[in-house]
């Protein structure tokens, strides 16, 4: 079996993405684009691709594995540039050499691997990609000749009109004999005003070859033939995967309410018997356990672990967060870094206060606990094993709750014996010694007694069971009293009473409105 070794071509600039970003680095489903094509090389039993690079290159090379080998092409002057940029880096021009592209990420592998047994089935020279569209437009052309075999690949700015309605395109990725893939190059001269050098132009020299043999596999699903230049085949490709994805956890044994509104994405785990409702976000990196129940409107990103049996609800972000089986975080809550056992109860508006603006600390929330609705937790804080929080807990960081304990309050500080329990009733023993106990004023303790921490009268029967030791000293403060009503006066000769006349009020002094002139001019006129 001959050597397969790979080259992906990941150093255009993308202008038609109008992005800062380059091209290749475009997420797609939690992935950068050019993560697909590397797994495409896997799969095809390449450990160690090679990866050419332009266009932003240090940024694309931050995000290559450490086994994968980054040239640099330093003028981007079309793909037969590109592979000649790598000679020195293949070590010698034995085997087979892949050639896959980064912008046509939705290649599937088991197509990969059909071009390769293909080409070594056949024995061929070089082996394309094709399929046919019913809108071929800014493809190139596969050219054939009468007999079928292929004698060209025309891009769409060399074709005239009678090639531009062929229907048959090349996809792009292809597997050639390096020897003679790399003769073709040297002798091929570039073209255009940008003198590019393109692949394209060394399948037709090599085809003109004596004894070269150009064979082809056609690609039953043209989705896999899309390549990415703008943001709405970006878009495309987003959905495309987006449908796979969810028909691959289907077929595991996974209910997915409405697939349409639910995104999932790569390198997620889900258990059988899962039931994902609808406006659920799942990112890379999250594993959900069998027979769990997500959403609707929850988030899980990267880093969550969720065992089996475990409820996220609606409204519901965790990040970082490892959940045992059977937890309950049924509504708006956010757990970051955080590790809740098995049986605990997250309640409505629980908080944990990972991030203190510098560094991010881990909360622990131990087995069956119960955290009240509204508790912020502020990390690093744990919670032990059966302890609950009150509504509305605020549980400072380094503060601990221990186990089977109940804490309330902000700060959130143990309860006071009695409170958030049942506590037996006071005996009657203990209610005679509160009464007649006297207190520091010297009067009776009866006044000033509590029960159980609790006030006077709080457990205490009702008043027509008192008994003759619950019944207190009267009270000395006199009842207020009554105001005496006004007696109506009687009138004269008639019999009967009668309302007093209301009194008249005083008429103002009009002397007193007169301006003060006025009042001096008159008074001296009367002397």
């Amino acid at each position: 079996m001959s050597l397969v070794r790979a080259v992906i071509l990941a150093a255009g600039e993308g202008t038609r993405m109008k992005s800062e970003l380059p091209k290749v680095l475009h997420p797609i489903c939690g992935r950068p684009m050019v993560a697909y094509a590397l797994h495409l090389a896997a799969a095809a039993g390449v450990k160690q691709p090679i990866v050419v690079i332009g266009h932003g290159a240090e940024a694309v090379k931050a995000v290559l594995p450490k086994e994968v080998k980054a040239v640099v092409q330093t003028k981007q002057q079309g793909t037969g540039d590109a592979v000649l940029a790598i000679k020195r880096s293949l070590g010698g021009l034995g085997g087979d050499l892949l050639i896959l592209y980064a912008d046509t990420p939705l290649l599937r592998r088991t197509t990969v691997q059909h071009l390769i047994e293909s080409h070594r089935k056949n024995n061929a020279t070089c082996t394309l990609l094709t399929t046919h569209l019913a809108d071929p437009s800014g493809y190139g052309r596969i050219v054939r000749e009468p007999a079928g075999q292929i004698i060209g690949v025309l891009e769409e700015s060399e074709a005239n009109a009678s090639q531009r309605a062929i229907r048959e395109i090349n996809v792009g990725p292809l597997i050639c004999k390096t020897q003679a893939l790399f003769d073709a190059l040297a002798v091929v001269k570039p073209t255009g005003s940008k003198q590019e050098l393109f692949l394209t132009h060394v399948i037709a020299h090599l085809a003109r070859q004596e004894g070269a043999k150009i064979h082809s596999i056609r690609v039953e699903e043209t989705s896999e033939a899309l390549g990415i230049n703008s943001r709405a085949e970006l878009a495309r490709a987003i959905a495309i995967v987006r449908e796979r994805l969810t028909e691959m956890h289907l077929r595991n044994g996974v209910t997915i309410e409405d697939p349409q509104s639910t995104y999932i994405e790569q390198g997620v785990t889900i258990g059988v018997d899962t039931i994902i409702r609808p406006f659920t976000v799942i990112e890379t990196g999250v594993a959900i356990g069998r027979r769990c129940r997500v959403g609707p409107f929850a988030r899980l990103r990267s880093g969550v672990a969720i065992g089996d049996g475990a409820r996220i609800g609606n409204f519901a972000e965790l990040v970082r967060t490892k959940v045992g089986s059977d937890v309950r975080i049924n509504h708006v809550s956010y757990l970051g870094d955080a590790t809740v056992e098995e049986g605990a109860n997250i309640g409505a508006g629980t908080i944990t206060a990972n991030y203190d603006g510098t560094a991010k600390h881990p909360t622990r929330i131990g087995k069956k606990a119960f955290i009240g609705c509204d508790t912020i937790l502020i990390a690093p804080v744990s919670v032990g094993p059966g302890a609950v929080t009150g509504a509305g807990s605020v549980l400072t960081r380094t503060h601990d709750v221990p186990a089977n304990t109940l804490v309330m309050g902000v700060p959130a500080r143990p309860a006071p014996a009695g409170r958030g329990g049942t506590r037996p009733a006071a005996t009657n023993k203990s209610r005679t010694r509160l009464a007649a106990a006297p207190s520091k004023d010297g009067s009776s303790g009866r006044a000033a007694a509590r029960v159980d921490g609790r006030p006077r009268g709080a457990d205490m029967p009702s008043r027509r069971r008192v008994s003759s030791v619950t019944a207190a000293k009267p009270s000395r403060r006199r009842p207020a009293k009554p105001a005496r009503p006004s007696r109506p006066r009687r009138v004269a000769g008639r019999g009967r009473m009668a309302k007093p006349p209301a009194k008249k009020a005083r008429p103002v002094r009009r002397a007193a409105r007169r301006p003060v002139r006025k009042r001096l001019a008159r008074a001296k006129s009367r002397r």
